[in-house]
C-alpha cells in the first residue's frame, strides 16, 4: 500500500508547499488545524502529515494521545516563518545569512 504526505499550515506558508507539488490544507486557527488533522488521520492512505509548529504545539493533549497510539499518520512539526522587523533591508539579510552560516548573530558596523 502507498501512503501519502500532506501539509497542514497557515495561508502564508501553504503557497510554497503547493508550488512544490505538496497537497496542502490551509487553516486559520488552531482548532481548525486539530479538526483537519483528525480528518486526515481517519483516511487509511495518510502516512505523514507535516504540520506548522505553532499549530502542532496548540494541539490538545487528547488529540496528541490519540495519535500517539496509532502507527499512522506520523505527524511531523516544521518551523514556520519568523517575521522579524530587524531583518528588513540588505543589512538584515546579510546578518541573517551569516547567522545561519556560522551559528550566531553578528553585528555589522
Amino acid at each position: 500500500m502507498s501512503y501519502g504526505v500532506t501539509v497542514i499550515c497557515r495561508l502564508e506558508v501553504s503557497t510554497g508547499f503547493a508550488l512544490a507539488g505538496w497537497p496542502t490544507h490551509e487553516v486559520a486557527t488552531d482548532i481548525e488545524a486539530g479538526q483537519r488533522l483528525l480528518e486526515l488521520a481517519a483516511h487509511a492512505d495518510t502516512g505523514v502529515v507535516l504540520m506548522q509548529d505553532d499549530l502542532y504545539e496548540a494541539m490538545s493533549p487528547e488529540v496528541l494521545r490519540m495519535l500517539a497510539k496509532r502507527p499512522l499518520p506520523m505527524v511531523v512539526p516544521f518551523p514556520g516563518p519568523v517575521w522579524d522587523e530587524s531583518l528588513r533591508g540588505p543589512e538584515g539579510y546579510i546578518v541573517e545569512m551569516l547567522r545561519q552560516a556560522i551559528g550566531y548573530r553578528v553585528r555589522l558596523r
